[in-house]
């Protein structure tokens, strides 16, 4: 299994029901892909409080790493990054994505 891990910096006038918008695109990508495991979403709640600003995120879980390429490979994916990177304190400069076998 392959997690991508997306951590995002948005800026302050971005309201948490835009963002909880954009999540919600997101996550109906899954029923449009095949491998597609499981998205989920939030708002940080750490109790270290170490975000660094990074206070929202969501995670998404594939079968393969081919189901992770046709997931960046599709509109809706791209639709919703570009609402992300435009959120985003700095663009993509505020988005760190990392990506691992489980």
């Amino acid at each position: 299994m392959i997690r991508h891990i997306v951590l995002i910096r948005f800026r302050p006038e971005i309201s948490d029901s835009t963002i909880f918008a954009i999540f919600d695109e997101i996550a109906a990508i899954k029923a449009h892909i095949p491998g597609v495991i499981d998205i989920r979403s939030g708002k940080s709640q750490s109790p270290e409080q170490i975000e660094r600003g990074y206070m929202h995120g969501f995670t998404v879980d594939f079968e393969s790493w081919e189901a992770l390429q046709a997931y960046q490979d599709h509109p809706d994916h791209k639709a919703a990054g570009a609402k992300l990177v435009a959120g985003a304190v700095g663009g993509i400069d505020g988005i760190l994505v990392v990506d691992f076998e489980v």
